[in-house]
C-alpha cells in the first residue's frame, strides 16, 4: 500500500498565491468609488467649459458695446474758422453778422463729430494759438436740450441749457461742414461773447443723459447760469474766470465761465 504525502510549505505557498489573486480582483465598493470619481471629473469638465463659454460671450458682448459707443461711426471733420476780435454780446435771439469787420484775424480750429440720428454734436477744441482760452471737449445734446463743457485745463465739467441761437441743429451744422469740406476754413467770421456763472455742484449725472454723463464721469461737475440773469451780480465784482472758444455756427463764441 502506497501512502501519498504533500509538502506543507508548497501548500502554504499556493494558499498565499491565491490570496494575492483575490486582492487584485476589485470589490463592489471599489467599482462604485471609481465610477463616482469619473462622474466628478466629468462634471468639473462641463463646469469649466460652461464658464469659458460665458466668459467668451461676455467678451464679445462687451467688445460690441465698446465699439458701438467709442468708435466713430460717423465722419470726423477737422475744420477751422478765421474770425475777428469784437465786443459783440450774444443776445437771446438769433445772431446777425455785422457788415463792417476789422481786418485783424484770428484762427480757431476744432474737431467735429455729429450723430445726426441722436441729435448730438461733439466738438474738441485744441490749445488755441492766439488767445488765452482753454482747450475743451464740448457736447451739444439737442434731445436733452443741454450743453456740457469739459475744460481740459481744469478737468472740470460745466452744464447749461442749450442755447439754440448760437448752436446750429446737427443737420444744419453737418450741411455747413459738408459745404466747406472742399476748403479748409470758413469764410471770415467774427467773435461774440457770453458770460456764465457757476451756481451749484452736480452730483447725479443720470438726468444729463448718456453722452454728457460719459463726458463728465469722474469730473467735478457744475451748473452754469447766464451772468446777466443773476440778480444782485455786480459787473465789477472780482471773479475767477476761464474762457472757452468754439464755433457751432457761422461765427465763433467765447464762453467765459466764472466762479464767485
Amino acid at each position: 500500500m502506497v501512502k501519498l504525502t504533500f509538502n506543507g510549505a508548497l501548500g502554504q505557498k499556493d494558499l498565499k498565491k491565491d490570496g494575492k489573486e483575490e486582492a487584485l480582483i476589485p470589490t463592489e465598493k471599489d467599482v462604485e468609488e471609481g465610477v463616482f470619481i469619473r462622474q466628478q471629473s466629468r462634471a468639473w469638465c462641463w463646469c469649466m467649459c460652461l464658464g469659458l463659454a460665458l466668459l467668451l460671450s461676455g467678451v464679445l458682448v462687451g467688445g460690441a458695446y465698446l465699439y458701438r459707443y467709442y468708435q466713430p461711426d460717423y465722419p470726423v471733420y477737422f475744420c477751422g474758422v478765421d474770425y475777428v476780435e469784437g465786443d459783440y454780446m450774444i443776445p437771446e435771439e438769433e445772431v446777425l453778422v455785422p457788415e463792417d469787420l476789422p481786418s485783424q484775424l484770428r484762427r480757431i480750429q476744432e474737431t467735429v463729430r455729429i450723430l445726426e440720428d441722436e441729435e448730438v454734436e461733439f466738438i474738441n477744441v485744441p490749445v488755441p494759438e492766439f488767445s488765452s482760452s482753454d482747450p475743451a471737449d464740448i457736447v451739444h445734446d439737442f434731445n436733452r436740450r443741454l450743453t456740457a463743457y469739459l475744460d481740459l485745463n481744469l478737468n472740470k465739467c460745466y452744464v447749461i441749457p442749450l442755447n439754440t441761437s448760437i448752436v446750429m441743429p446737427p443737420r444744419d451744422f453737418l450741411e455747413l461742414l459738408i459745404n466747406i469740406k472742399a476748403g479748409t476754413y470758413l469764410p471770415q467770421s467774427y467773435l461774440v461773447h457770453e458770460q456764465m456763472m457757476v451756481t451749484e455742484r452736480v452730483d447725479d449725472l443720470e438726468p444729463l443723459g448718456n453722452f454728457i454723463k460719459r463726458l463728465c464721469k469722474g469730473k467735478d461737475t457744475y451748473k452754469l447760469q447766464r451772468r446777466d440773469t443773476i440778480m444782485g451780480m455786480q459787473k465789477r465784482e472780482a471773479l475767477d474766470c476761464h474762457k472757452i472758444r468754439h464755433f457751432g455756427n457761422k461765427f465763433v463764441v467765447e464762453t467765459e465761465i466764472c466762479t464767485p
